[in-house]
């Protein structure tokens, strides 16, 4: 464990898009700190969804729901009707927390849930870590995140999947104070999160 700890503080500082330099009139990129890697875990799921339904669209298809994990987009209605989205419950494989009605926009969900482990200390470890601390996201970088701020899921709505994607993921990180502001901000991006203690809050345009 100590090996471990001493490996996570050693590659730590290798871990920021600052590392990134990008030419555009050249069309290169390389990094100032050669440990450093890009990872499209956050992102991809989003953009093949967004990507499968242009090629629906290419062919006349008007109507139709795509999905790749937590990632969905929804091309126009259902028959007339709108799409029934299951955000499901983190701690209830068979229930829904939410179901929520969409129609031609896209929804992502991140949730410490899917892929995850119980340590020897009975502590969840799961994939999703926050940048700063280089551990599995439960506390923000300021220090202890209180469990009305902690998420256990995180399901963002917008136009693509292609934002919704990393959007999940970024406020799942900056747990429920920050990470609702956030949302909050963005035009045309709508979220709904669970906290540690199993609450649910929307953003003002879900509220109703």
């Amino acid at each position: 464990e100590r090996a471990d700890r001493e490996t996570t503080e050693e590659l730590l500082p290798a871990v920021s898009y600052r590392h990134i330099e990008l030419d555009r009139k050249k069309h290169t990129l390389k990094f100032s700190d050669p440990r450093t890697k890009i990872d499209l875990g956050g992102i991809a799921k989003g953009y093949a969804v967004d990507r499968a339904v242009a090629i629906l669209q290419q062919h006349g298809v008007r109507n139709a729901s795509v999905s790749a994990g937590g990632d969905a987009r929804l091309l126009g209605d259902k028959r007339g009707k709108p799409w029934l989205i299951g955000i499901r419950h983190p701690r209830d494989r068979a229930k829904n927390a939410a179901v929520i009605p969409l129609e031609d926009t896209a929804i992502s969900t991140s949730g410490d849930y899917e892929r995850f482990f119980i340590d020897d200390d009975e502590h969840r470890v799961h994939h999703i870590f926050n940048p700063a601390t280089g551990k599995p996201a439960e506390t923000d970088s300021s220090g202890d995140a209180s469990d009305s701020d902690k998420l256990i899921s995180v399901s963002v709505i917008g136009p693509q999947g292609f934002d919704t994607d990393p959007l999940s993921t970024s406020v799942f990180v900056m747990g429920k104070q920050k990470g609702m502001a956030l949302i909050e901000g963005l035009t045309g991006f709508e979220a709904i999160v669970i906290d540690a203690n199993h609450r649910m809050f929307f953003t003002s345009g879900l509220q109703q």
